[in-house]
């Protein structure tokens, strides 16, 4: 469902994130992320002279390679356009997040390694949505191949570990994250059992 219908009003600026992952054949996973500003007028720039209208103000890409445990292994960034000369400079700084593990507290362990002047505001907050994207990206497949391979060992008739339900003790990374990953909500309790914290006797009716 769409918005509700706006007042009358003019265009301003615009942002647009966009990410996507990738299988690499190594067996890793590349997660690039691409961020743009522009406006839909133009102005004057000190360091650029004149920028016309849907001229990026800013234009940064950022590729996060991580494993299957969402360590990073590699970062690369780069700058193609920026309001000042020399803001392309500090994409190296980028580096420092590889040992980082994408999961909770992330945005913090970013901050204290490139944030302020230690790095690009933009590039900085770009990380946010590349890890999300991490997770969209791995989960799914490893969790079907997991189930192919659960499937496949069954036909065979051999005992499977991914068949084994986890442990309660064993983090998942989405719980409580979020509305829909709530402990408590219909989807923990569809996908998670074991992780599910809903008041519900085991016949399946509610407690008063």
């Amino acid at each position: 469902m769409p918005l509700s219908r706006p007042t009358a009003r003019e265009h301003i600026h615009t942002r647009n994130v966009t990410c996507q992952g990738f299988r690499r054949e190594d067996g890793l996973w590349d997660i690039e992320g691409h961020i743009t500003d522009t406006k839909s007028y133009g102005f004057a720039n000190h360091d650029r002279g004149e920028i016309p209208p849907g001229v990026p103000v800013h234009e940064m890409w950022i590729r996060v390679t991580v494993g299957d445990d969402l360590v990073i292994r590699a970062v690369e960034a780069a700058t193609d356009y920026a309001p000042f000369n020399g803001c392309d400079a500090i994409a190296p700084a980028y580096e420092k997040l590889v040992g980082l593990k994408l999961g909770p507290g992330i945005r913090k362990q970013i901050r204290d390694r490139v944030g302020g002047i230690q790095g690009c505001t933009h590039l900085t907050e770009l990380m946010g949505p590349v890890a999300t994207t991490a997770f969209q990206t791995i989960f799914p497949i490893r969790s079907r191949e997991a189930e192919e391979k659960r499937r496949a060992q069954s036909q065979e008739g051999q005992p499977s570990q991914d068949s084994v339900v986890a442990p309660k003790n064993q983090k998942m990374p989405l719980i409580n994250t979020c509305h829909g990953w709530r402990s408590d909500g219909e989807a923990v309790k569809r996908i998670a059992p074991n992780f599910y914290t809903g008041n519900e006797d085991i016949d399946g009716t509610r407690e008063p």
